[in-house]
C-alpha cells in the first residue's frame, strides 16, 4: 500500500517516537524509506547586517544539529533492514520544504511528529505538522507525544 514513506525529523524524542512508527510500516508494507531535516537557510533575513555574523554560526550549528538527527534516525531503520535514504533540505518554510521532498522523492505516505504546543506557544510558534496537514497532497500520519 505504501511505497515509499517519508520521515521528517528535527532531533526531538517525539521525532523519534515517529521513526518508530514508521519503521513498523514499513516493514509491514517493504516501503522504502527517505529521511529528511529541513532546516531554514533564512531564519535572519530582515534583521539587519549585524546579524550575518550569527547567521553563519546558525545554518553551522542547524547543519551539525541536522546530520546528527539523520544519523540516528537511519541507523534505526538499517537496524531493521529497511532501505532508506537521507538528506538535508533547506526551506524557508518548513512546511514547504516536507511537502517539496516529499513530491521529488515519490513519497505516498508523510510520517511525523507533532509536539503537541497548545494555547500561546501554539500561536507564537505556529505548528509544522497542521501546516503540512492543510497543504498535503498525500496522507500524513501524525505521532504525537
Amino acid at each position: 500500500m505504501f511505497k515509499h514513506i517519508l520521515v521528517p525529523v528535527d532531533g526531538s524524542s517525539t521525532a523519534s517516537q515517529a521513526t518508530g512508527t514508521a519503521i513498523a510500516i514499513a516493514e509491514a508494507f517493504k516501503s522504502a524509506v527517505t529521511v529528511i531535516y529541513v532546516i531554514d537557510p533564512y531564519a535572519f533575513t530582515g534583521v539587519g547586517t549585524d546579524f550575518s555574523y550569527g547567521q553563519a554560526e546558525y545554518l553551522g550549528a542547524a547543519t551539525s544539529e541536522a546530520n546528527e538527527a539523520i544519523k540516528v534516525a537511519k541507523q534505526a531503520f538499517l537496524e531493521h533492514g529497511i532501505t532508506v535514504t537521507a538528506s538535508i533540505v533547506e526551506g524557508h518554510a518548513i512546511y514547504r520544504g516536507i511537502l517539496e521532498a516529499a513530491k521529488s522523492v515519490g513519497a505516498d505516505l508523510i510520517v511525523m511528529s507533532s509536539h503537541g504546543r497548545r494555547g500561546l506557544e501554539k500561536l507564537v510558534l505556529g505548528s509544522v505538522t497542521a501546516q503540512v496537514l492543510s497543504h498535503a497532497h498525500l496522507p500524513v500520519l501524525v505521532v504525537r507525544d
